[in-house]
């Protein structure tokens, strides 16, 4: 570990911008698959972080970004409804954290987590990322059986980039593949005549653009269709949240489970997704990315974790930057999401082989496939009117419920055996 106290300024102003390139990617590209505008992330990611800091005593070198795991239902209900009920759902989202805080700091975090156990979460993190693969095949230039030339090409340079990347050895670019994976594919957009620059002459340095300031100036709306859709996915998100304070916590050495403690953790990331949905953001989340930035530089300071928050909001009203983000041609994006969609379902298996779960175990192969089938052949269900209900949110409640009420298989006795 680096003595920080040896740190001067400008070393951290630089690992601060370090942090903010392996947040950068994720943080952005979650705006551009919902729909929301990426400047607003990001002033959402720097001030949930600073939010976060704040509720857990500053001692948590932990970033706060745009969560993954809301993807699907943001993007569904900001089509369908509009910007001000996503921003009520959002904000709902976070009073879901802060409940959670509240049952943790009562109950304990042990007898929260036996609701979710890895036979219901992982299959529903699964779920999350294979209802979101057509999205991505979509984005990539697939539709009707068959490929667009030039949207093949270039997202097939961003998946291969991305692979190519992520497999060098001790290099700080792994820690930024997106980022880089972005570049290319947009420089080679460029010579496709995919991009258009005018919109980038057009916009002011500083200041938010207008699609920005709308997202900012609308005021929430707290529907029934909004909330449903939204808010529930912070159940699964409570789960990746206990994961990631466990590895920060094992990287840097030191229990924050005791010190602040997880009820404070989750009390700053709802807090966080709260302002978030006030400022037309997505859900707020910790971020591993950063967590293994703290890893390779050994240098734990919290502060240095503020300092790239405090970056992440100046880039957020720098005007100019925010509309480029904007002129990402949708092909660069598709090729990212091939990679990360698909991600998000492994680490859905990885939760799986981690637990050891035994699936000659039929109570583990009853939950897990009845989520899987709701969760992916579901898109929706009309409950009342206009009001429906996701697959995954079926598919999590049907978990849920069965983890508690199937008993758990008991081998048989001699006795019994003799029986049969």
């Amino acid at each position: 570990m680096v003595n920080t106290n040896e740190l001067g300024l400008k070393t951290k102003l630089v690992l601060g911008a370090q942090h903010v390139l392996a947040m950068f990617g994720a943080t952005v590209l979650v705006p551009f698959l919902t729909g929301m505008n990426p400047s607003i992330a990001l002033i959402a990611a720097g001030l949930g972080t600073l939010i976060f800091h704040a509720v857990t005593k500053r001692i948590v070198p932990v970033f706060l970004g745009s969560s993954f795991a809301f993807i699907g239902a943001i993007a569904l209900v900001l089509k369908n409804d509009g910007i001000a009920v996503v921003k009520g759902g959002v904000i709902v989202a976070g009073l879901v954290y802060l409940v959670m805080s509240l049952i943790i700091l009562k109950f304990g975090v042990d007898r929260v987590k036996s609701f979710f156990p890895p036979v219901v979460v992982g299959p529903i993190i699964m779920v999350i990322g294979l209802r979101l693969s057509p999205v991505a095949m979509s984005m990539a230039g697939y539709s009707n059986g068959g490929f667009d030339t030039k949207s093949l090409i270039i997202s097939s340079i961003v998946v291969i980039s991305m692979v190519c990347i992520s497999i060098l050895k001790k290099s700080f670019f792994r820690l930024v593949p997106i980022l880089i994976s972005v570049a290319i594919g947009y420089t080679v957009a460029i010579f496709f005549g995919l991009v258009d620059f005018n919109l980038i002459s057009q916009a002011k340095w500083i200041g938010l653009s207008d699609d920005a300031f709308h997202a900012l100036v609308t005021v929430p709306e707290f529907t029934f269709t909004g909330i449903v859709a939204i808010a529930p996915i912070a159940l699964v998100v409570f789960i990746e949240h206990i994961g990631d304070i466990t590895t920060n916590g094992a990287v840097v050495g030191k229990d924050f489970f005791q010190d602040p403690g997880i009820h404070r953790t989750m009390l700053g990331d709802g807090l966080a997704t709260i302002a978030a949905g006030f400022i037309g953001g997505p859900a707020n989340t910790t971020y591993g990315e950063n967590t293994g930035v703290l890893a390779v530089t050994k240098v734990y300071d919290p502060s240095v974790l503020r300092i790239a928050a405090c970056y992440a909001i100046i880039l957020g009203f720098l005007g100019k930057f925010g509309v480029m983000l904007q002129t990402i041609p949708t092909p660069v994006m598709g090729g990212v999401s091939i990679i990360l969609f698909g991600m998000i379902s492994a680490v859905g298996a990885r939760t799986i082989v981690d637990a050891q779960l035994d699936f000659s175990n039929s109570r583990n192969l009853i939950i897990a496939s009845l989520i899987l089938v709701f969760g992916i052949a579901i898109n929706e269900i009309a409950i009342w009117g206009t009001i429906s209900v996701s697959g995954l949110a079926i598919a999590a409640f049907v978990g849920v419920i069965l983890n508690k009420i199937l008993p758990e298989d008991q081998p048989y006795t001699k006795k019994q055996l003799r029986k049969m």
